[in-house]
Formats: structure tokens, sequence, C-alpha cells
């Protein structure tokens, strides 16, 4: 197992709430933390301020916007990431066209209203159907009512003007995990096999049963995931595709 400690960053409007099962789960084995992902306007500002507390090498998780903002780490820190995990994430810019999307959004916040802005963002069909959908969806809305509007702007705008990192996955030299659920309606499966396939040393891991937020909706099967990552020796051999 993984000696270097791991870091988990969440998603837009998540805290630390949204890795509770993996904490739980992998904290008895190794040092695990979570670090927040909500100060700076740039993606760039969010990922150079934790590079100034974050220890000298580390295993780094990231959930969508955590995963992006992972990938920035990746492209100004290489040789402190001793391993990557990109989860239900996008390496893409946004286009103009869903930049401009997220407006009604920000329009919706600035209301004050929350819970409605989350639910405009994170629609029901972007997770599993069944009976965990309400109870995940219920945590997302506890978690961006704890973040508060106007933090969750600022994810926002950065969010709206990230970089594409396609570039910075192909030269990665570390083992990375690519996991996303099988009913991901944001970030669908397609898209994290077109990232694996960019990645020297991916493994594609789909969860079935999940959508957006596989670390709540089937965490025992992501966190098993996680642990096969942190299982891989740091010197691999290029995969070769067949």
């Amino acid at each position: 197992m993984s000696s270097e400690p791991v870091v988990f960053l969440p998603g837009m409007m998540c805290d630390a709430r949204l890795f509770a099962p993996q904490m739980t789960a992998l904290s008895p084995d190794m040092a695990v933390t979570v670090a927040p992902i909500t100060g700076g306007d740039r993606i760039e500002e969010i990922a150079s301020d934790l590079l100034d507390v974050l220890p000298r090498r580390f295993a780094l998780a990231g959930l969508s916007m955590g995963g992006i903002v992972a990938m920035e780490i990746l492209r100004r820190a290489p040789d402190r990431v001793t391993r990557l995990a990109l989860m239900d994430t996008n390496a893409l810019a946004e286009t103009p066209q869903s930049a401009t999307a997220y407006e009604p959004f920000i329009i919706k916040l600035r209301t004050a209203a929350v819970a409605e802005a989350a639910q405009m963002l994170l629609r029901p069909e972007y997770l599993a159907s069944g009976p965990k959908r309400s109870e995940v969806m219920a945590e997302v809305v506890r978690m961006a009512e704890a973040i508060g509007p106007e933090v969750i702007i600022r994810q926002t705008r950065a969010l709206q003007r990230r970089r594409d990192y396609q570039a910075v996955l192909r030269r990665c030299q570390v083992p990375v995990l690519v996991l996303c659920g099988e009913e991901d309606g944001l970030t669908p499966v397609k898209r994290h096999r077109f990232m694996a396939d960019l990645i020297p040393y991916a493994n594609l891991v789909v969860v079935p049963g999940a959508g957006h937020l596989p670390v709540l909706e089937q965490p025992e099967t992501t966190t098993a995931a996680l642990r096969g990552w942190l299982r891989q020796p740091l010197v691999l051999q290029r995969r070769v595709d067949a």
C-alpha cells in the first residue's frame, strides 16, 4: 500500500463530507486529508495556494472540479505528485457555449437560493437512479449551503476560464486511476475513456450503479478501486494496448 499521504480534492459546492466513506475506510492505514478548493478566482490560483500548504510529495485524488484542480497541480508540480486519481471529471476547456450555460446558475446563486442552484447544476439525472439518489442530493445541498453562494460563484468563474489539460495528461508519468460512475450524466464514460487513452499509465474503472458522485453512491466499490490504485508500484511498465 502507498506510504505517501493521500490528498482528496472535492468537487464544486462540496467539502470533506464528499469523501467521508473513503476517509473512514482508508485513514486507519495511511495519512488521508481533504484539501478545500474554495480559495481563488482561477484554477491556477487555487492550485498554487494548495501547493503552498500540501506535503512535499503526495498521492492526489480529485473529483469533478477537484479533478481539474488536480490536473493543474500536476501541471505546476509534477515532481510532487506520486500518483493521480481523476474521478468524474473533464480534461477539456469550456467552450464559449458551455461557459455561458453557467450564467443562469450564477444568477440563482446571487438570489441566495443555494439549494435550488445546487439542483440546477447537479440535476437528478446526473446521479444513478434508485433510492440513494435523493439522499446523495440532500448531502450535496447541505455541503453547498455550508460553503455559501459567494464561494460557489468564484468556483464557477474559475471553471469557466479553465485551460485544456490534454497535453498535461499525455506527459504524466505516474500511476493514474481514471474512475467514473457508469450512469454519470454530466461527465460520461466516453469522456473518461478518452482521458485514460491520453495517459501512459492509466487504469480506467467504471463503477456500476453510480452517476457523477460514485464516492457517495457506491462507496465500497469506489474505495476498492482507490486501494488498488494505491497498491500500484510507482515504477510502471508502459501500458501496451492490444
